[in-house]
């Protein structure tokens, strides 16, 4: 068993807050807000632990990996070659989330407000304000043009949604059912009559912002319903 299968041994049963702290003891840089998924599938390299630099509000999701080296030079050695080291730092900025599945080299350095999909491997650094994804990983666009697209596709899924729930389970939908599809129905003035939804918890920073300011397309759920043909 290797020294990562014997970390990730260890750390199987750890909160994800408590993994967060185990990282920061053992010498791994971690902003505040920032948050584990799962420990049990997550595995940093904590062989060269200083190379590793993590900021603020990122987001780990399932079946992470962060690698500051390789086994390269097991291969050069049994081929009758010097053995030779390599190593490398692995920086990740200030808001950046992760799908699942994504594995990070080292030399790679994260940007601030990035997004990376789902099982990409990043081999390159990636600029700040961009989503990417792909194996290997590459910008697909910045995340103010991603944002623009899900604006323009966020109310058409919603609907769907909506649909399907009458189809799969044969009922009528619930506004807690919508509990990241509320900002349709749901003004910030009119919070207080959705007592099931996790507002405060979905919102987070902009809560405040969200409550004051935010008007929804739909005066209320009955009318989102009645969009959706229900």
């Amino acid at each position: 068993m290797n020294i990562l299968r014997k970390i990730s041994s260890r750390l199987s049963k750890y909160s994800p807050l408590r993994f967060k702290q185990f990282l920061i003891k053992e010498g791994i840089q971690i902003g505040e807000g920032t948050y584990f998924q799962s420990p049990r599938t997550t595995t940093i390299d904590l062989t060269r632990p200083s190379l590793i630099s993590i900021g603020k509000n990122c987001f780990f999701n399932n079946n992470f990996t962060a690698l500051t080296h390789d086994w390269v030079a097991h291969v050069f050695i049994n081929s009758g070659k010097d053995f030779v080291n390599s190593c490398g730092r692995i920086t990740i900025g200030n808001n950046v989330s992760f799908g699942q599945n994504v594995t990070i080299l080292k030399n790679v350095s994260i940007g601030d407000n990035c997004f990376i999909g789902a099982n990409s491997i990043v081999t390159k650094n990636i600029p700040a304000n961009s989503v990417a994804a792909g194996c290997p990983c590459r910008v697909i666009m910045s995340l103010d043009e991603y944002y623009k697209k899900r604006l323009l596709l966020c109310e058409a899924e919603a609907l769907d949604y909506a649909k399907s729930i009458v189809e799969r389970f044969g009922r009528k939908p619930e506004p807690k059912d919508f509990w990241e599809e509320f900002p349709l129905f749901v003004s910030g003035f009119e919070m207080d009559k959705y007592p099931n939804i996790p507002f405060r918890r979905q919102l987070e920073p902009i809560y405040d912002k969200y409550k004051s300011t935010h008007i929804a397309k739909y005066k209320n759920f009955d009318e989102f319903l009645n969009a959706a043909g229900i």
